[in-house]
């Protein structure tokens, strides 16, 4: 028993390093993806997207910025050595060089003054916030356009279905009177003018594969042409999610959430540090100076500084823009912060909309348009009905499933506006 349990727990210790094994490499990229997901289509575009990635650059950029706002000056040496006897040469001796020539060595600094320093790292750091906001509301804007893309692909294969079906159906019609043509039981010109119809429904197919191949260019492009296989296909489908939200809990997340007003926000705070820092320019610097001289057998040690005098200039007009910037950053957060109750009311009753549009569809419409067709389809096959009726049940049945999928479409679409509108997904 001893040496049974022994080799079980070997077996089980080498099924679970396997196990972990497999794990480990199934969690990383296996190359362009073939099946893609919304979750996957936004996830790829948070990290392929070449637009946002060069805006992500402008991170880095401000951080580079705060290292350089918060350097001191350097110190500056300098040598002057004078009265030397070029053209007089027989004065070029060690002696009259020891006795009578003059050289000069200085160390100068730079004293900045007025908390200078402190106040440009203050401000670089708040560039730097209003930055990552910034890149946060791309990658919010980012999202939603991806979501939009998707949804938009979903919808084309969905008219691609429903073209493939009504050519399928419709070439069945075309198949019986081939054989009704052939059993004597219409004429020829009959048999023409059905199958001529065929004609648009081969142009409906070709008209949705176009434009399910250009919405899919649209989502690649979005989430990078390198992230995703080239005939890649896409997982979900058109579906009537109901959603219960309330406008005013939507407005608190979204002046809480949306990056836009965030960045509008630290806006006003940098523009006040910037009224800072230009008060601190306004303080003079003071330059000190060490200096080692050599007149002759005289060997000295000066000292000395200089400040400038802020009779004229004592930076009236830096501090005069900066104060109205202040006010400027504060006219543009209050604007943002209309806009953000605005994109959220016109999220939220647009979504209530095309929720009862998509109700009215589903409340019976559908089946109605769907019966119509197949009572047409059968009265026609047995002579009780025109191939005009027939033709006419077609394009009610096809004008109802089109006009569904679209309401489907906008539903979706303006789901995703509700996160866009608040900042944050609320809704799944």
């Amino acid at each position: 028993m001893s040496l049974c349990r022994q080799r079980s727990c070997r077996v089980t210790a080498v099924w679970l390093f396997l196990w972990l094994v497999l794990g480990t490499f199934s969690a990383f990229p296996q190359g362009p993806l073939a099946l893609v997901s919304l979750d996957d289509a936004i996830r790829l575009a948070l990290a392929h997207n070449h637009a946002l990635l060069a805006q992500r650059l402008n991170i880095d950029q401000a951080q580079a910025n705060q290292i350089s706002a918060s350097l001191k000056p350097n110190p500056v040496w300098s040598m002057v050595n004078e009265d030397f006897p070029v053209f007089s040469p027989k004065d070029m001796t060690f002696a009259n060089l020891r006795d009578n020539q003059e050289f000069l060595q200085s160390v100068t600094y730079l004293i900045e003054r007025g908390g200078k320093r402190n106040k440009r790292v203050v401000v670089a750091q708040d560039t730097t916030d209003v930055t990552v906001r910034t890149v946060a509301d791309a990658e919010r804007q980012l999202r939603f356009q991806v979501a939009q893309a998707f949804v938009a692909v979903l919808l084309a294969k969905s008219n691609l279905e429903l073209a493939q079906d009504d050519l399928k159906n419709f070439t069945s019609v075309v198949d019986i009177n081939q054989q009704r043509l052939r059993a004597g039981d219409i004429s020829e010109g009959d048999y023409l003018k059905i199958s001529l119809q065929k004609l648009q429904f081969e142009q409906d197919v070709s008209g949705a594969q176009l434009a399910l191949v250009q919405s899919k260019v649209n989502l690649r492009q979005l989430v990078g042409f390198e992230s995703v296989a080239e005939n890649f296909d896409v997982s979900g489908q058109l579906e009537h999610r109901k959603y219960v939200v309330l406008l005013e809990e939507l407005r608190q997340r979204a002046l809480a959430s949306r990056a836009d007003l965030q960045a509008a926000q630290s806006g006003v705070r940098l523009a006040n540090d910037t009224v800072a820092l230009a008060y601190g320019n306004r303080a003079r610097d003071f330059t000190g100076e060490v200096e080692y001289k050599r007149n002759g057998p005289v060997n000295g040690l000066g000292f000395g500084a200089s400040i400038e005098i802020p009779i004229h200039n004592r930076n009236q007009g830096e501090i005069l823009r900066s104060q109205h910037a202040v006010r400027q950053a504060q006219e543009a957060e209050a604007a943002t912060r209309a806009g953000v109750l605005t994109d959220v009311a016109n999220a939220f009753w647009a979504l209530r909309s095309s929720d009862q549009v998509v109700s009215l569809f589903e409340s019976g419409y559908l089946e109605q348009a769907r019966q119509s067709r197949e009572i047409s389809n059968y009265a026609y096959r047995r002579g009780a009905a025109s191939l005009l009726d027939l033709l006419d049940a077609e394009r009610s049945y096809r004008a109802t499933q089109l006009a569904y999928r679209q309401a489907l479409s906008a539903y979706m679409i303006n789901a995703e506006q509700v996160n866009l509108a608040v900042g944050a997904q609320v809704l799944p």
